[in-house]
């Protein structure tokens, strides 16, 4: 199996700016774009760990950027960390199935 299809973990940091708005409704839109993305997702304190194949991922990103430029989102910055496997998919329950 081609590595580019296998499951990755990204952890996805939105930090939204915007003259006037609440950085948490924007942060919300992102967070909305990765439920409708219908991914597993885990929401924590400061970002969103999503399950997704590596070749999905520039996707989910660009729906993210034009879900916040949507709500009114002038710039943004976004951080990411990727954990990968080239012969074997990884999961959230990889890092959490023990705190479960």
């Amino acid at each position: 199996m081609n590595w580019k299809t296998k499951k990755i973990n990204v952890a996805i940091q939105v930090l939204p700016e915007a003259e006037g708005k609440i950085k948490y409704e924007l942060v919300d839109k992102a967070i909305e774009a990765i439920q409708k993305s219908g991914y597993r997702y885990q929401v924590c304190p400061f970002e969103t760990v999503v399950e997704c194949k590596f070749n999905e991922l520039s996707k989910l990103i660009e729906t993210i950027h034009e879900a916040c430029q949507v709500s009114g989102t002038e710039k943004m910055l976004m951080n990411m960390k990727i954990q990968s496997n080239f012969s074997s998919n990884v999961t959230i329950e990889d890092k959490m199935e023990k705190y479960s």
